[in-house]
């Protein structure tokens, strides 16, 4: 791809900012909806900090990390006036207002928020969106820190024990993002200790929610027999790697390379176990509630460390598990599978250029963290979807477009007067 595509996407983007922003994914429509969904109007219509203000507000402070209450209102207010949201004869409130005005709204309206406009953004034309006719997306997790309250400590417990403790709380979030755009479409978070807090209790409440046109990439963390039924019986396709010790009875090679086994329920033993492998190796229908057929894929990642030893990557998909595997050849799911370190990308975007290396969370309480999490997350939902359309346009891959770049670009423009009203 020759830079002066790459120069041509940027400089798009730039336009695309200028009257857009951040409104272009979040409209003042759909906040409005998330509000009075959630139950949370302004009891007073003379308020100088109405829900849908706050709401706009919570994604500020992703984007001014650096900055505190009152400047990240100051910052704004050009903005709201713009669009609308804002009476030209209020005055900036001060920090402890706002901070009353953030209690007021809680984390349900800007979660709902969330959850209505957070949708994959790749078009077909996106590079590196689509297996055939799935797209592209993956699972994972990451931690937040939390200020060292006791509220937030009693709901999130910290890392370690003893001389090992992390020094705050912790908050994990597990998200499903889409590899090409990086768009976050879908969180849940919880504490760091205790029953019920690891990624894979997360992971479990995001299974119901998956598409049927989706390939949900996962590490080997993820896998267990429950989960992997639970997320298949949505028509998603999955992608998953899975760890040395899974026992994959070979049934039958498919001619590339890969080879069709079978998933029993951990649960079935012995000569029952026995009796299954049997019947999958001679085609006949399994009882999905004890078996499922997959297409496994396993090659090795070459010496990294110059030890001698490469590195064994097995993988389990549900694409194929019918015998036939042209709709993915096991080197195009192979490479997909590599696919899913864009989430990973997607994570230090969150947390390294908007929030900042090292910075601990603002919030004192674990309801105003739960909301500023997800100020986090739609703001940079809406700059990932900037990129992703200004990058396919100029058909180049997303990643070519500096996501840190972006951000300063947008920093700057937020008051821009063109911004459309959303």
């Amino acid at each position: 791809m020759t830079r002066n595509a790459v120069v041509a996407a940027e400089g798009r983007l730039t336009d695309w900012i200028s009257v857009g922003v951040l409104t272009s994914s979040v409209l003042r429509d759909a906040v409005d909806e998330a509000v009075a969904v959630t139950g949370r109007q302004a009891q007073r219509s003379d308020g100088k900090l109405p829900p849908h203000v706050m709401v706009y507000f919570a994604m500020a402070l992703a984007l001014f990390a650096d900055e505190d209450y009152e400047e990240v209102a100051e910052r704004l207010t050009e903005t709201l006036t713009t669009w609308g949201c804002w009476d030209t004869r209020w005055s900036v409130p001060t920090s402890g207002g706002i901070t009353q005005a953030r209690k007021r709204l809680g984390y349900e309206p800007v979660r709902e928020l969330f959850t209505q406009v957070a949708v994959p953004v790749a078009e077909e034309l996106t590079r590196g969106g689509f297996v055939g006719p799935w797209r592209v997306m993956a699972i994972d997790g990451f931690e937040w820190d939390a200020p060292d309250t006791e509220e937030n400590a009693a709901e999130f417990g910290y890392a370690g024990s003893g001389v090992d403790r992390s020094a705050f709380p912790k908050v994990r979030v597990v998200s499903v993002s889409e590899c090409a755009s990086h768009a976050v479409v879908d969180a849940e978070m919880g504490g760091i200790a205790g029953k019920g807090s690891g990624e894979q209790t997360l992971a479990r409440r995001l299974y119901a929610r998956l598409e049927p046109d989706w390939l949900l990439i996962a590490d080997r963390n993820f896998y267990n027999w429950a989960d992997w039924c639970a997320a298949a019986d949505t028509g998603a396709q999955l992608l998953w790697r899975v760890k040395a010790d899974l026992r994959l009875p070979v049934l039958k090679f498919t001619s590339d390379g890969a080879y069709l086994s079978v998933l029993i329920n951990p649960k079935i033993r012995g000569k029952a176990r026995l009796a299954l492998i049997d019947a999958a190796r001679a085609g006949h229908d399994l009882d999905p509630g004890q078996a499922r057929m997959v297409r496994v894929v396993e090659y090795t990642v070459p010496d990294r460390e110059g030890d001698g030893n490469g590195e064994l990557i097995c993988l389990i998909t549900t694409i194929g598990a019918d015998g036939d595997p042209r709709a993915a050849p096991a080197a195009v799911l192979a490479q997909a599978y590599h696919e899913r370190w864009e989430h990973e990308t997607g994570n230090k975007q969150l947390k390294t250029y908007l929030r900042g290396p090292g910075r601990v969370l603002r919030s004192k309480s674990p309801d105003m963290v739960r909301q500023e999490i997800y100020g986090y997350l739609l703001c940079h939902y809406a700059i990932s979807t900037l990129i992703c359309r200004a990058a396919t346009e100029a058909d180049i891959d997303p990643d070519r477009v500096k996501f840190k770049r972006t951000v300063r670009l947008v920093r700057r423009r937020v008051t821009d007067p063109a911004a459309i009203s959303p």
